[in-house]
């Protein structure tokens, strides 16, 4: 494998922590210079950068250089950003990055999620796009071509794995902290990283659940991979994972859970994970409560061969396996067919758009009707939990198109 650095953009002299006060500059109009004044001129311009609230300077540091293309394919005018690894990617290259896990690549969108102030500080302090790419792609061999615009699905899973999961890439003259640990294994007395743990510790009581507990065999497969010393099984099984094309993507608001089972001695500490496919992403824990209200936003692109979406609440105890709370699936077929509809249509009043009828064949308390609010297509769900004494989640959805 060849070692040339010439396939990366230059590196910025003063490193990754540059990026923000070369933003700053050069949004900024020069100030009166000297010793005094060059210390007050930054202070107005980290004031002004400050100001800007979360969204202004995300939208700032989309105008930088290196992060107005797809860090991986080069697509212009990404919207997505994978807030571990701090690079802006493009929406196809964003399916592949949620098919690595969030231990790995943690990704957001531009416009549809609401961004904290922390968010994007953790953001300016990663770099952008150039200090990522001279980081990840240090090391590019001659003879491999990064993928474009119009690559397929299949090269750039294999491109983005390789660069993020396996870290062929990495630059490896300096020691570098990274964000994640793939392919490393460490012995029961060197601690793990609290998001590996937590995933570790959740697939291991999942697995150990009764088998009419469990959502089947993909979804097992969802919870990141095992260290394996049979290095190719594992990559033809990784690979098959990103070969999807997604159709949009789907909000989630778990809003509340009514009544849950008791698990600890009076009460529970509830947590809700939901898997659509390969896909499986947490709400937080809630502490000694059978009525929690999480109000908790989460996001799962759509494959194009759309599964059900399944929910599963387990109670989390801290020296024992994780107790299950129940579970429940959800047809979003009628919700991305009303999306898909819509999108189509020259529709601009709000309108109930279809509904997904309760009966006894499903686990709807009542019909989930899906109604077009604000140009948004949204479904408002109500289930009863199955295989479990008791309880009821309640859930909001919303199907965005791949076009936004």
């Amino acid at each position: 494998m060849s070692t040339q650095h010439g396939k990366s953009d230059p590196k910025p002299s003063s490193g990754s922590g540059s990026c923000l006060s070369d933003l700053l500059s050069s949004e900024t109009p020069h100030w009166n210079q000297g010793s005094d004044a060059g210390s007050t001129s930054w202070i107005q311009r980290k004031d002004k950068w400050k100001s800007a609230g979360p969204r202004g300077r995300l939208e700032r540091l989309l105008k930088e250089s290196g992060n107005r293309v797809c860090a991986d394919c080069g697509s212009p005018d990404p919207k997505w950003v994978s807030l571990s690894l701090g690079v802006f990617i493009c929406i196809k290259c964003s399916g592949v990055h949620r098919s690595l896990g969030v231990h790995i690549s943690k990704v957001l969108s531009v416009k549809l999620d609401e961004w904290t102030d922390e968010q994007v500080d953790s953001l300016v302090n990663l770099g952008g796009n150039i200090v990522a790419n001279n980081k990840y792609e240090a090391f590019l061999p001659d003879n491999l071509k990064k993928p474009g615009p119009d690559s397929s699905i299949e090269e750039r899973s294999d491109f983005i794995r390789r660069k993020y999961e396996m870290l062929q890439f990495l630059e490896g003259n300096e020691q570098i902290i990274c964000p994640h640990q793939p392919h490393q294994r460490t012995s029961s007395s060197t601690p793990q990283s609290s998001s590996g743990h937590q995933v570790t510790q959740e697939k291991k009581q999942y697995e150990k659940q009764p088998t009419r507990h469990r959502s089947g065999h993909k979804f097992r497969n969802s919870w990141g991979r095992k260290d394996s010393d049979n290095h190719k099984s594992t990559k033809k099984s990784n690979s098959l994972a990103g070969m999807v094309e997604f159709v949009g993507l789907v909000k989630v608001n778990v809003v509340k859970g009514t009544n849950l089972a008791v698990r600890d001695v009076l009460s529970s500490d509830p947590y809700v994970i939901l898997a659509l496919g390969q896909q499986s992403v947490k709400t937080r824990v809630i502490k000694n409560n059978l009525n929690p209200v999480w109000n908790e936003r989460l996001m799962l692109s759509i494959p194009e061969n759309i599964p059900p979406l399944k929910v599963l609440v387990y109670d989390k105890d801290t020296f024992t396996t994780d107790d299950f709370m129940g579970d429940a699936e959800i047809d979003i077929q009628p919700l991305v067919a009303a999306a898909k509809a819509y999108e189509k249509s020259e529709i601009q009043e709000s309108m109930q758009l279809g509904k997904w009828v309760a009966s006894k064949d499903n686990t709807l308390v009542k019909d989930g009707v899906i109604t077009l609010i604000d140009g948004k297509v949204k479904q408002e769900i109500s289930l009863r939990l199955q295989n479990v004494e008791r309880g009821v989640l309640e859930i909001e959805l919303e199907c965005v198109p791949l076009t936004q």
